[in-house]
């Protein structure tokens, strides 16, 4: 498409690599509130450009390692208290059996998930901790990463706001690191909005910990939050925010486009999830503000919507579990692999299978880690066919 052929001059600059600025994409997206195809039609553009007709994404097992948590978002249902059914505490004997497990299914990520530093509010989580040899739920985690990479995994560990120390430990096992921005917007924190009760993410501390995470040359993904309050300009913002922090360190390897659903057993259990074209518009901008980044949607959670997010921009669909639920979303099951691949087929695309840092990311990774990569990548960096089978 040559540049004469679109209407919209900011559209016409980013086709021919210039960026644009925070307010034209305020004004791509007023612009495509009437009409969104041109929008639409420059993201494919820019992924078929940048990205090919290859689409991935991280075969995994999910480490619920503990779910209490120090924060209450409005929205939230993975945080357990210690009295309920779905509270999860892991034992170091549980870990090593789920990587096995991991292992004999053929995945090569091992996902460590865990509360905001639950130890700080309850003494479950304390005595959980000591009982395991730890005074940490970080320092259990670097165990945890050891003990899945030993068993053949590799290892990424998104725990919310971990210190500079604590990632720089964690560098040493798991090839990346992840922590959703969600939101930049300081109206969020506020009160009555959903990050009221969550001061983890207020936005400063949030850019505190990609910062550190670009100083310490540690493969991150990070990503935002649609449908939860915020503005559309908001989500702009956000991923301008993103965008900015990427330039300085070159770190970020991923975003992920995640949209809201509502949770019985929350605040925001009334909360109706974004409307497709509202969340197509935002995932196509993403592509438009960062034509290079790796961007995802989890495909659990828009399960009859492939052909439309790959025509927007996508090239990644995020880690998918053969046998460990979401328990971010877990009323969402993962959907297999063969449908994946077959509707990522049925678009146009061939699905590929990546370990949790991206290959382009690959010099970022603790030298330790990098002969264990090899063994497990081809010659584009990709897993290997006879590790899939």
């Amino acid at each position: 498409m040559s540049k004469l052929t679109l209407i919209s001059d900011a559209l016409n600059r980013v086709i021919d690599n210039k960026e644009i600025s925070k307010e034209e994409a305020y004004q791509i997206y007023e612009e495509s509130q009437n009409t969104p195809l041109e929008l639409y039609k420059t993201s494919q553009i820019l992924r078929n450009k940048y990205k090919g007709t290859h689409v991935t994404y991280s075969r995994k097992i999910f480490f619920n390692l503990i779910n209490l948590c120090r924060d209450t978002c409005s929205y939230c249902t993975y945080k357990s208290e210690p009295d309920q059914s779905k509270s999860s505490m892991m034992s170091k004997q549980d870990v090593h059996n789920l990587a096995k497990i991991g292992k004999d299914h053929k995945c090569t990520e091992a996902l460590f998930v865990t509360g905001e530093r639950p130890e700080q509010k309850y003494q479950e989580a304390r005595t959980w901790l000591k009982e395991n040899g730890f005074a940490s739920t970080a320092e259990y985690l670097i165990h945890a990463s050891e003990i899945a990479l030993s068993e053949g995994l590799f290892p990424h560990t998104n725990a919310g706001n971990l210190t500079k120390s604590e990632m720089n430990e964690l560098k040493k096992t798991n090839v990346s690191l992840g922590l959703m921005l969600e939101n930049s917007s300081l109206r969020l924190s506020q009160s009555g909005m959903p990050h009221e009760s969550a001061p983890s993410k207020h936005p400063k501390a949030r850019f505190r910990v990609l910062k550190d995470a670009g100083e310490l040359g540690i493969p991150i993904t990070t990503g935002v939050l649609i449908g939860i309050g915020e503005t559309a300009f908001e989500i702009i913002d956000s991923i301008y925010a993103i965008k900015e922090i990427h330039k300085k360190y070159g770190h970020v390897q991923e975003i992920i486009l995640q949209n809201f659903q509502p949770k019985s057993d929350t605040m925001m259990k009334n909360v109706p999830s974004p409307e497709e074209k509202y969340f197509k518009t935002l995932v196509a901008l993403a592509r438009v503000i960062m034509p290079e980044m790796n961007i995802q949607v989890p495909p659990n959670l828009s399960p009859d919507s492939y052909t439309s997010f790959l025509s927007v921009g996508i090239n990644d669909w995020g880690g998918i579990s053969p046998l460990t639920p979401d328990y971010v979303n877990p009323e969402f099951s993962w959907p297999s692999i063969d449908t994946v691949t077959k509707n990522s087929l049925k678009a146009g695309f061939e699905l590929k299978a990546r370990l949790p840092v991206y290959p382009e990311f690959f010099s970022f990774v603790h030298p330790d880690l990098k002969y264990k990569i090899s063994e497990y990548t081809d010659s584009e960096g990709f897993v290997k066919m006879e590790r899939q089978k």
